[in-house]
């Protein structure tokens, strides 16, 4: 039977990642598993930027997840949040309950979270293992220019709101296990099971907005959800075109209520929701084709009321619609 130790040298920590070659300064490279704590620091004119987030089986993930994709959106909603910021990713640490040191799934858990971490030079340099109930939380480091991190707070009016990639897929194949909808057809079900279960964090394009875009998050709990954190922290209000918000075919095959609650207040999408002056369209248009992420413009901010959302439809008629974002603490 694995020991704590055992499990971790063999999982883990002979697989964590080694120091970037990016990492020049001696004091920048990571001293990671093997020490009590870890020691990391920004390159020179850099801060840190560092998120933390939970995944609880039954209330994130379901029980028979495949266990590589698990991996994978353990550290891809971390990474999310990184982009988000405009920061390029570091190093992580994981912490992990487990119900019981199943060789089999830790292989694969463990294949999915390094394929990610390895693709964006993200080490793992520490964390903590445990029984439980199945329990993850891993924690991301991230460097970003001094004062060029991308914040809630910084919306303006006039701006333009965008989106990244599509929205709506992951709640629709939740939708379709929990049996509500079909999918249309097998690919389209693998595709929306994919969404909900391998979001793809949009590092990239984060970093490439800096300088460009005010405000940014990504898209977690959904989008109107979401949206409405820049508002309050930026004081703002906005007027968004429901229609306009990027789908993919699939998810138009749905009734138009199914699909504006996917597509807007879905969840687990982990794209970016955005602002940036109308100046900047066509650099914008310039750095989707250069990072290979499409971006859509899908409203505008306007005034400084009462954060609200005005939602329109394609052709500017109002819309009343009850939209509730993802809440962790009750049912969707």
């Amino acid at each position: 039977m694995l020991s704590e130790f055992s499990l971790i040298d063999r999982f883990f920590a002979r697989r964590a990642a080694a120091p970037s070659p990016r990492h020049t300064d001696e004091a920048a490279m990571p001293l990671g598993i093997g020490d009590d704590c870890a020691l990391i620091a920004p390159p020179a004119g850099h801060q840190l930027a560092i998120s933390t987030d939970m995944l609880v089986e039954g209330r994130h993930f379901f029980p028979d997840v495949d266990p590589y994709a698990l991996g994978h959106k353990s550290l891809a909603v971390n990474l999310s949040d990184l982009a988000a910021m405009g920061a390029k990713p570091h190093a992580f640490t994981l912490a992990i309950a487990l119900p019981r040191a199943d060789e089999a799934w830790l292989e694969a858990f463990s294949n999915g979270l390094f394929d990610l971490a390895q693709r964006h030079d993200c080490a793992l340099v520490g964390g903590d293992t445990t029984g439980g109930p199945l329990n993850i939380c891993i924690t991301v480091f991230g460097d970003v220019p001094q004062g060029e991190a991308l914040r809630r707070d910084a919306a303006r009016d006039g701006d333009d709101i965008y989106v990244s990639g599509t929205l709506g897929d992951a709640r629709a194949g939740l939708g379709a296990i929990r049996g509500e909808w079909q999918a249309p057809d097998e690919a389209s079900a693998s595709n929306w099971k994919r969404a909900l279960e391998r979001p793809e964090p949009r590092v990239a394009l984060g970093q490439a907005l800096r300088g460009v875009a005010h405000a940014a998050l990504d898209i977690s709990d959904g989008l109107a959800g979401d949206l409405m954190h820049i508002l309050r922290r930026s004081n703002v209000t906005a007027i968004v075109d429901a229609d306009a918000v990027p789908c993919s075919a699939s998810l138009c095959t749905l009734p138009e209520a199914a699909r504006r609650q996917c597509t807007l207040a879905g969840g687990d999408d982990y794209e970016l929701c955005f602002t940036a002056p109308v100046s900047a369209r066509d650099t914008l248009a310039e750095i989707a084709a250069r990072v290979g992420v499409p971006v859509t413009r899908i409203g505008t901010i306007k005034g400084t009321d009462a954060p609200s959302i005005a939602w329109r439809d394609k052709n500017g008629a109002p819309l009343s619609l009850t939209l509730q974002g993802f809440d962790h603490f009750h049912a969707d």
